[in-house]
């Protein structure tokens, strides 16, 4: 059972980097138009940095299993250049009549945020299956 309860907890710490994912790409995709923030200048893209997370380390004494998960290691903001279009009426645009805009590519953003949405599913279900194949042996148990 170790290793089970092992593996659910790589797959919760999953869950918690996927929705860190998906909140990330909204945020990206809600301000994809936003031309001035509290700097004075267009909001910049952000991406999420996942590395591996150490959950639970073997230790045959104690019954407990190898698992590795992952977290949040940073949330940067990407430096890639603004995008700029004419618009000479509007209040931001400089002297040649172009506005900065951010540096966000909305389609991309949404295959983003599906692929993470798609990964905690994949996670929710392993956690799902655990939790049964774990009921199961205490019904056989029995």
């Amino acid at each position: 059972m170790p290793t089970l309860f092992a593996a659910m907890s790589a797959a919760a710490s999953a869950l918690t980097a996927e929705r860190t994912r998906v909140e990330v790409a909204v945020s990206n995709i809600a301000n994809a138009e936003s031309t001035r923030g509290a700097d004075g200048r267009p909001y910049r893209r952000r991406d999420v940095v996942l590395a591996s997370d150490q959950v639970a380390s073997f230790d045959a004494a104690l019954g407990r299993a190898n698992a590795v998960g992952v977290k949040v290691a940073a949330i940067v903001e990407d430096q890639a250049p603004y995008r700029k279009r004419y618009e000479p009426s509007h209040p931001d645009a400089d002297a040649e009549g172009f506005v900065e805009l951010p540096n966000i590519d909305a389609p991309e953003q949404m295959v983003d945020m599906l692929g993470a949405a798609r990964a905690y599913q994949a996670n929710l279900t392993a956690i799902n299956l655990i939790r049964e194949i774990v009921s199961k042996s205490l019904e056989i148990a029995r």
